[in-house]
């Protein structure tokens, strides 16, 4: 269990860095904090709200799941849970 203030910050770190080089493209297209990993898996964070997750193995240049930032920019693009 962590605090209000941690959960902040690892969400701002999670924005800020969680998809490796393409962060900025990530935190513009979907406008979620998520952290990937090499495996194929993204989870991705509205906050207050929820918390969610796909998977895909194909990865991209940067490391990240091709199909799972597709599916998060669905996601964002049908819910309107976009932070932004």
């Amino acid at each position: 269990v962590v605090t209000d203030r941690q959960a902040r910050r690892i969400n701002a770190l999670m924005l800020t860095c969680g998809t490796y080089d393409a962060a900025g493209d990530v935190a513009f297209s979907i406008g979620l904090p998520c952290k990937s990993g090499v495996g194929g898996g993204i989870v991705a964070v509205v906050p207050d709200r929820l918390t969610l997750c796909v998977w895909s193995p194909a990865l991209d240049a940067a490391g990240n799941s091709l199909l799972g930032l597709k599916a998060l920019e669905l996601f964002v693009a049908k819910t309107g849970l976009s932070v932004f």
